[in-house]
């Protein structure tokens, strides 16, 4: 390897000692949850220009990125191996990851994904989801893929992940696709990751996607697109445990952040929850939601964490949503500390959002969402302030809202908050909220989340 490699290469290794040092002490105030996966140092270090790649924005890569980390998973290092990649632009197609790597960027390297559709293999539909999200039968290879892996770090010096998404938009939008589109990258049924210290642009459908994972951080990233580029969700953690997502910036045409769990029957026959959900410090705007639970939450949600959201530009605040059909618990979400400038709706809670994979629904099968405390809340210009719609047959229970102000926009009336099929307690929330959140009656259900009121 050049040099120049080997010595940012021993800068990176300075870098861990430094990055688990500090980690250590932050986690002592209690204020991330990055600890949970710890940066690792690789025993072995190989670039992607001793595999023929090179970085010209037209060169197809993709055989130099397989070779590399075919080399890489044949290695078999104790402590694995580092993929290098110097600055540069590397076109390629997609390609599978393996166990006890670190895909490290370079500052100035990108790694920019062709447009040739005919280079992204088929692959089966989450058994989770029945069918790929979008169209029915197979969905296309996420563009950095792993399936069943284990310690594996994609990071660097904010190089660039770049989706080349217009194309598939494009489809998108005159019907003629015949496949679910792309992630940029998706793990599947794997734990002990780390995504850091990047930024991604333009993916072609939903940007990351930790699907049956567990132990996963994502840190110090940003994540673009335009804002109206179809369904380029930021992070959305899917039947997933113990995912901690900090000091982020996100900018995209979808929901910034939504924790999901399967699609109807299939979510509820597969029945693998996301639970132990972190989000803080996270900076974003979106014509959707900011902070999002599903509407895929057929497997559950519960023990989700989101503080410290600054959010502008929002179509939605604070956004659960689930339908008849669902099924699934949702429970014990905590929203709090959050600051937003100009949106549509500040929170929504609601039963009838999102679309089923087919007639073979139950719409029986109906969600119950429960447990929710929102507090600490505030929004200039929110046209109108929440609307909280449970199910006729399934209410929702213990929606807790506390010290929450939004105002309308200068010389603007306050728009009145909605509610139906809901019981809970507010206390301190400006607009005054509906009746049924103000009942003396109701606020039994929210004592422990009051205390401090």
């Amino acid at each position: 390897m050049h040099d120049r490699g080997f010595s940012k290469l021993l800068w990176f290794g300075v870098a861990v000692l430094l990055i688990n040092s500090l980690v250590s002490s932050v986690n002592a105030d209690g204020v991330t949850c990055s600890g949970i996966v710890p940066m690792k140092h690789r025993d072995e270090n190989i670039s992607i220009a001793d595999f023929g790649g090179v970085g010209d924005g037209v060169t197809l890569n993709t055989k130099a990125f397989r070779e590399a980390i075919y080399r890489i998973k044949h290695l078999n290092r104790t402590g694995g191996a580092l993929l290098y990649i110097p600055s540069g632009e590397y076109l390629t197609g997609p390609f599978n990851l393996t166990s006890r790597m670190t895909l490290y960027l370079a500052r100035g390297a990108v790694l920019k994904a062709t447009v040739d559709t005919n280079q992204w293999p088929l692959i089966a539909p989450l058994p989770s989801y029945g069918r790929g999200r979008e169209r029915p039968g197979g969905r296309y290879m996420s563009f950095l893929h792993g399936d069943g892996l284990h310690d594996v770090v994609i990071t660097g010096e904010n190089g660039t992940i770049e989706g080349q998404g217009d194309i598939w938009w494009n489809m998108w939008r005159q019907r003629t696709l015949q496949y679910t589109r792309p992630n940029l990258v998706e793990l599947k049924n794997s734990r002990d990751i780390i995504i850091s210290n990047l930024t991604f642009k333009n993916s072609p459908f939903w940007n990351i996607h930790p699907v049956y994972c567990s132990n996963v951080v994502f840190n110090y990233l940003t994540i673009v697109a335009p804002a109206d580029s179809p369904n380029t969700d930021g992070i959305d953690p899917d039947s997933s445990t113990d995912v901690c997502i900090e000091d982020t910036y996100i900018s995209t045409g979808d929901d910034l952040v939504a924790v999901k769990s399967g699609w109807d029957e299939y979510g509820i026959s597969y029945g693998r929850p996301s639970r132990g959900i972190t989000i803080r410090r996270v900076t974003g705007s979106s014509p959707f939601a900011g902070i999002a639970v599903g509407s895929e939450t057929s497997g559950g949600v519960e023990d989700v964490l989101a503080e410290h959201i600054t959010l502008s530009n929002m179509g939605v605040g604070i956004h659960l949503k689930t339908n008849i059909g669902r099924g699934g618990v949702i429970r014990n979400i905590t929203v709090s500390n959050v600051y937003m400038y100009k949106a549509r709706k500040g929170i929504k809670i609601s039963g009838d959002v999102g679309d089923h994979p087919d007639e073979n629904y139950n719409p029986n099968a109906l969600p119950v969402l429960k447990d929710v405390t929102i507090k600490d809340v505030w929004g200039e210009r929110v046209q109108q302030p929440g609307l909280v719609q449970g199910l006729k047959n399934a209410p929702f229970t213990g929606i807790c809202l506390s010290n929450i102000s939004f105002r309308g926009a200068p010389g603007t009336r306050n728009s009145p908050w909605q509610c139906s099929e809901v019981s809970g307690g507010a206390v301190q929330v400006s607009p005054l909220p509906c009746s049924e959140l103000m009942s003396s009656q109701q606020t039994g259900e929210c004592a422990s989340s009051f205390t401090k009121w």
